[in-house]
């Protein structure tokens, strides 16, 4: 299993929590209802991939954090 690292761009996000539905061991809403990464270990990498995915706004990335390498998008 690669180890992802994953964020989400606040200035992007404006919480619809469509992948905190899809990865709920991978996100969660913060204070000002944007989500977060808290665990990037919460969910297998396909899942986690198609949180991304289906993100409306496309807030979330999705690196390899070991090459460097984009996952999504």
């Amino acid at each position: 299993m690669r180890r992802l690292t994953i964020t989400v761009d606040h200035q992007r996000c404006v919480g619809n929590a469509q992948c905190l539905n899809l990865a709920p061991g991978v996100f969660r809403h913060n204070d000002a209802v944007q989500s977060e990464v808290f665990d990037p270990t919460g969910a297998p990498e396909a899942v986690i991939l198609k949180a991304a995915r289906f993100c409306p706004t496309s807030a979330i990335r999705v690196v390899d954090a070991t090459t460097g390498d984009v996952l999504f998008p």
